[in-house]
């Protein structure tokens, strides 16, 4: 095992995003570290708002910060308002960064997305792709954000010395996850969809385009920890990428959550719809060495998955603003239903 160089044990330690999918992960995660767990509800705080922010922070006095608050959504909303993904995104990162830096926060992990890479970077993709081509164009401005926010703690570590690091999660599900078919990422809309399905007695589901994009998932508990092992055992400039290693085709992914939900349906391609970028798988060489690996087979996932949304462990966001603080974290192939986006923060 590395060696820890930043103990989180009586810390107080603040998640940015604690109610959805990613921070609610962590927070349980933290729940065995010993540490102090502070969050704030947007009636506290609107990270939008660097007036708030910082009187926050200052009076707070965070040791360390998990940065997992993010307006996401799918192919649909990120065309539909690029202006409010990028200036969202690009203003509550910002704020939290610089909030967390005059309060002398002494780690901040900044939380990504696998959208930051090219379109057509060679697979699977490594921490060096970055800014090495053109963005798939269907969610640009979501990751023009995201890239700004990971040079952002770049420039606070070379020009004050703060030791903010960033993670770049691949695509993410589980309990907490948003299973609203009007805004879901592919994971949660077919564990949906297939669950719909299998109780109106319907004869199949359908997805966008081939099927053939391949697509790596990671279950958010699996992320979570990864990231609170990076924040003990990692300090360095360059991100690095929090994936299974892993990916399996959109139509074979819609075969197996059609197994574990029991829908016994067709699988129906919708190929007047686009099918994203052809593959998005990352290297994890970087992760693994430094000694982490995931625990949750994607089976064991899904069937965790499903549990949490019979439980009614989910937030239907929908088109409205959603307060709950996530961090993106689905595929940008969409169902036939549009993708509306929600700030979560």
């Amino acid at each position: 095992m590395p060696e820890v160089i930043y103990s989180l044990a009586g810390k107080r330690v603040y998640v940015a995003g604690h109610r959805g999918m990613v921070g609610s992960a962590i927070v349980r995660r933290l729940a065995s570290e010993g540490c102090e767990i502070l969050t704030a509800a947007r009636a506290e705080v609107d990270l939008r708002r660097q007036e708030e922010v910082e009187a926050w922070m200052s009076k707070n006095r965070p040791h360390a910060v998990f940065l997992a608050a993010a307006r996401v959504g799918g192919i649909l909303a990120n065309a539909t308002y690029p202006a409010d993904f990028l200036y969202d995104n690009l203003v509550l990162q910002a704020n939290v960064i610089h909030a967390a830096h005059r309060a002398d926060v002494e780690k901040l992990m900044f939380l990504g997305s696998s959208c930051i890479y090219p379109k057509l970077a060679d697979q699977p993709i490594v921490e060096e792709a970055l800014l090495t081509g053109s963005l798939e164009p269907t969610n640009e401005w979501y990751a023009i954000a995201k890239i700004a926010g990971l040079k952002l703690c770049q420039a606070y570590r070379k020009q004050h010395g703060r030791d903010f690091i960033s993670a770049m999660p691949t695509n993410l599900y589980g309990p907490e996850d948003n299973f609203d078919l009007g805004s879901s990422h592919v994971m949660p809309a077919l564990i949906r969809k297939a669950h719909d399905a299998k109780i109106n007695g319907q004869q199949e589901i359908c997805i966008w385009g081939t099927g053939t994009p391949l697509r790596e998932f990671l279950h958010v508990d699996d992320c979570a920890n990864a990231c609170v092992h990076l924040m003990k055992t990692y300090s360095a400039e360059s991100h690095v990428n929090v994936g299974s290693g892993e990916d399996i085709t959109i139509l074979e992914l819609a075969h197996l959550v059609s197994k574990v939900v029991g829908f016994r349906g067709k699988i129906r391609r919708d190929l007047t719809k686009p099918d994203g970028t052809p593959r998005k798988l990352l290297n994890v060489d970087k992760l693994r060495t430094l000694g982490w690996s995931p625990k949750i087979d994607l089976k064991e996932g899904i069937e965790d998955a499903y549990r949490s949304f019979l439980d009614g462990h989910y937030l239907e966001r929908g088109s409205s603003e959603v307060m709950a603080g996530d961090v993106m974290g689905g595929s940008d192939i969409g169902l036939e239903r549009a993708e509306t986006s929600a700030l979560h923060v």
